[in-house]
């Protein structure tokens, strides 16, 4: 059995409009194993991507713990948080968010700028990265060179670039036709079986879902299997 790479307990987590409490999260206790492909699925604004971004070190729980490989990431400083969100998570998000006047090799590079790592070092992973989502010889494309799938293959690869243990999607397929869209998720399913990594993704699509290994459903910020 392998063990939880993601432990959260009784987390919740409350905005403040104006005079009035939003709870997005209420109270919720989940583990997420290693390897594992994880869909939420819900409603809007059921809070599944604010689950999504506390796991991912982007928001903060208002109450309650959420460990990640055994650390306590609400307790990071936000450089500590920005630290540990370059070394352990990759992002993929409905917008590709490319740099439109990079290459698909220059846009995957980015994170690795930020890493002690040589350019040969950058060189072997980000062409490693790129080999695996398909796209070896698109490398000096521009993003308006490129399809909607290509481009979110590309935003793929560079989530993939520093090795993270943790590869979290945020509706990834949102932007994509039907065929795009299942060659993304095959991807990202390959990632899980194959490369071992874990994958929580959020989506308010059954068919995207089915590919992952389990589904939780979330409803006014509440779990249910």
């Amino acid at each position: 059995m392998a063990e939880n790479i993601v432990t959260i307990r009784n987390l919740s987590k409350i905005y403040r409009q104006g005079e009035i409490n939003v709870t997005a999260l209420d109270n919720i206790s989940l583990d997420i194993r290693a390897g594992e492909f994880l869909t939420l699925m819900g409603p809007s604004g059921s809070g599944k991507s604010t689950l999504l971004h506390i796991i991912a070190g982007i928001d903060r729980p208002t109450s309650g713990e959420c460990h990640v490989q055994g650390i306590d990431v609400a307790k990071l400083n936000e450089s500590q948080l920005a630290d540990w969100r370059n070394q352990n998570v990759g992002f993929v998000f409905q917008t590709f968010n490319l740099i439109p006047v990079l290459t698909a090799y220059e846009n995957v590079e980015l994170p690795l700028l930020l890493t002690r790592l040589n350019s040969k070092q950058r060189r072997h992973q980000v062409n490693t990265a790129l080999e695996l989502v398909g796209l070896a010889e698109r490398k000096t494309h521009l993003p308006r060179q490129l399809s909607g799938g290509q481009e979110q293959r590309v935003a793929i690869a560079r989530a993939l670039v520093t090795s993270p243990s943790l590869v979290v999607a945020d509706e990834p397929t949102g932007n994509l036709d039907s065929q795009s869209a299942q060659d993304v998720l095959g991807i990202l399913q390959t990632l899980s079986k194959s490369a071992g990594k874990t994958v929580i993704m959020v989506t308010h699509d059954p068919k995207a879902a089915a590919f992952g290994s389990r589904t939780i459903h979330l409803e006014k910020g509440e779990l249910s299997n």
